[in-house]
């Protein structure tokens, strides 16, 4: 499978067996589509996030649950990308929205990747014409069960622990709980789309956006693992990663892997469903509770 994140010397080299995703999408209510017809690298199809990356919200799910695989496979055959196709994503944030869609194609086994610096990283002139694709073949595969997380198990990283000490869990350990959101939505200062503010109790802050430099790209490798390892993940930890509502949680995801961590999992539901659930604690601090 080839790397999660490439660069546009590997794009260039590569581009003619590429398809090009654009998959911009604003939390403030900007239209991603409008984005891309305004201009988009040449060839790119646009990925609507909420038509075929998520199912409709809805408070027990979270804003952006993951669709069926169904509804997922037929936005990918629509747009023209095949199960044997490798895909190339990219949007104009360093990533942390087009990561949804790599993740969901390295997920079900299709060879995807990040373009590292996104648009921007483009040097070459952005087109406006709309590419035709034909419908392609792509299989419905079911979302694997090792890739995710639920709300129990993203809520209780103490519980592991506990089990493990009580010898009900030989062997066990605690899964590093990373939330992927900016510092202030973590500690609680505000809240902006979500019924409360806080985090996961036991959750430790890595906002997804810091794992890229000033200009949009990635951090060395180095600097990424060392900011994972200063969160406690070694190759050995189990990561789970959420966010708001799921999309930015797999940005550090994929630069979990693209450190060489291996692979980590994905609370889906993420805050967005958490926070709906009342009798949850929310923790409104600096730190893990």
């Amino acid at each position: 499978m080839i790397p999660p994140v490439i660069d546009t010397a590997w794009l260039q080299e590569h581009g003619k067996w590429v398809v090009l995703a654009d998959v911009r999408w604003y939390l403030d209510g900007r239209s991603g589509l409008d984005a891309y017809a305004a201009g988009h690298l040449p060839g790119a199809v646009f990925v609507d996030l909420d038509r075929w990356l998520a199912a409709p919200a809805e408070p027990t799910l979270g804003r952006h649950p993951l669709p069926t695989p169904e509804v997922f496979a037929e936005g990918m055959a629509l747009l023209g990308i095949a199960d044997d196709d490798v895909v190339v994503a990219y949007d104009d944030q360093g990533g942390v929205i087009a990561a949804r869609l790599v993740w969901m194609l390295r997920s079900t086994g299709h060879e995807a990747a990040l373009l590292d610096g996104g648009i921007d990283a483009y040097a070459g002139p952005l087109e406006t014409v709309v590419p035709v694709r034909e419908r392609a073949e792509f299989s419905v595969r079911p979302w694997p069960d090792d890739r995710l997380a639920s709300i129990d198990e993203a809520s209780g990283p103490g519980e592991a622990s506990n089990a493990a000490d009580s010898g009900n869990s030989v062997g066990a350990a605690a899964p590093v709980v990373l939330d992927a959101r900016d510092a202030d939505r973590y500690r609680g200062d505000v809240e902006p789309v979500d019924p409360r503010a806080g985090h996961i109790p036991g959750a430790l802050n890595l906002p997804c956006r810091e794992n890229l430099d000033e200009t949009g790209r990635f951090l060395a490798i180095e600097s990424l693992r060392e900011r994972f390892a200063a969160a406690g993940v070694d190759r050995s930890t189990d990561v789970i990663s959420y966010c708001g509502s799921g999309v930015t949680a797999c940005h550090n995801l994929i630069a979990l892997e693209h450190a060489g961590f291996g692979i980590g999992r994905l609370y889906p539901g993420s805050w967005s469903q958490y926070s709906s659930t009342d009798e949850r604690e929310a923790a409104v601090c600096d730190a893990p509770a």
